[in-house]
């Protein structure tokens, strides 16, 4: 690249249009393109945020042909993930790409080694890893305050009830890496990522009738444990769409010897920290998560506090992913630019998407153990 600013194209302009005023902020980013299938939203996209039309794009092949692009952003549909994915490595951009990397194996493995074949950037979009609260719980734990860490746990429960296309009856697991990224995370190290090796799941209950032909899946609720390579701790992870009451939750527990940090039940609720020790040490206390702007330039800070503008229901409706998107719009940046790894990386994502592929063929084969390919 022979500038220092690096060329953006944003490709799905629900969600993604949550991305654009971060990266026009950021002082390494060129908010360059953007892309929707849809023309009118398109161009009511790009007049909302100055995006020149000779840069506003509905055929996401036609965009990738610009050699201007340095770095493309994907926030399209779940099923294009990988296709798109593809499609842009090999047209050597960079590439970021919303939850999860892809839904098959197939697809990942693809990805994996295209990504290590030329040599381009990608990153998956985790919002939870970025999240207020998990970093508050792993800077803890990097500090030693936690202790030793026995067991973890991680949920996503949201009724997705009026969303489009195809997510009516989509395998929980197949979108569970915003509760088993934090699980992986947590016990990774700078150039040794935690990795998950095998995991078992079972499904419980029912979704309605309609809903269940369409991926063939019928359970309301999937809940696994996995087991984490080369450590003597387990995770267990709990997903539901539809059918289940429940308030929107992305959360994360952590069981540790010293200190133990529990995610809050209900939105608006501060998270609780368990202490061991004497018997006036053993009350559990709540605890304002401080906000973790510092770690960014100051001009996209303040992306991290209320919720800014943001009409997208999944932001809305999730208190604002913990102020995770400035996050991770500048780990992208910086990747790119060189200064430190992408996190999580293709190999990264790859396990933690396999994860939730793997878990539901588990419980499709009655909770039976699964290995995690690693390529």
């Amino acid at each position: 690249m022979s500038h220092k600013r690096v060329n953006v194209a944003i490709v799905g302009l629900g969600f993604g249009a949550e991305f654009i005023p971060i990266y026009q902020a950021h002082p390494d980013a060129e908010m360059y393109a953007i892309c929707r299938r849809d023309k009118a939203g398109l161009e009511a996209c790009g007049a909302k945020f100055g995006i020149p039309k000779e840069r506003r794009f509905t055929d996401f092949e036609l965009m990738l042909k610009d050699p201007n692009i340095d770095a493309v952003h994907i926030n399209s549909p779940i099923p294009d993930h990988g296709p798109q994915t593809i499609a842009a490595l090999k047209a050597g951009k960079h590439v970021a790409c919303t939850v999860p990397m892809a839904t098959s194996k197939e697809q990942i493995k693809e990805i994996v080694e295209l990504q290590r074949k030329v040599g381009k950037v990608y990153m998956m979009m985790e919002t939870v890893v970025y999240a207020r609260e998990y970093l508050f719980a792993k800077d803890l734990y990097d500090r030693g305050v936690l202790g030793r860490i026995q067991f973890l746990r991680g949920s996503h429960q949201q009724d997705m009830d009026g969303w489009p296309g195809y997510w009516p009856g989509l395998p929980p697991m197949w979108y569970a890496t915003h509760c088993v990224s934090p699980c992986l995370a947590i016990l990774s190290e700078p150039k040794k990522p935690a990795l998950a090796e095998s995991v078992v799941c079972h499904g419980s209950g029912r979704i309605r009738e309609e809903f269940i032909a369409k991926y063939n899946s019928p359970f309301a609720i999937e809940t696994a444990t996995f087991k984490i390579k080369d450590t003597d701790v387990c995770a267990e992870v709990t997903r539901s769409l539809y059918d289940t009451a429940r308030q929107y939750r992305e959360s994360f527990d952590v069981t540790a010897s010293n200190v133990s940090f529990e995610w809050q039940q209900l939105e608006g609720e501060d998270p609780v920290l368990h202490m061991r020790g004497l018997p006036e040490h053993q009350i559990p206390r709540r605890v304002k998560v401080p906000d973790f702007a510092g770690r960014l330039p100051e001009p996209i800070r303040k992306f991290t506090g209320a919720i800014h503008d943001a009409t997208h229901l999944s932001f809305v409706q999730g208190g604002g992913h913990g102020g995770s998107h400035p996050h991770l719009a500048h780990n992208f940046l910086m990747a790119i630019l060189g200064h430190q790894p992408a996190f999580p990386d293709a190999p990264t994502s790859a396990n933690w998407t396999l994860v939730g592929i793997c878990a539901h063929e588990s419980a499709t084969k009655g909770g039976e153990r699964v290995p995690i390919p690693a390529w």
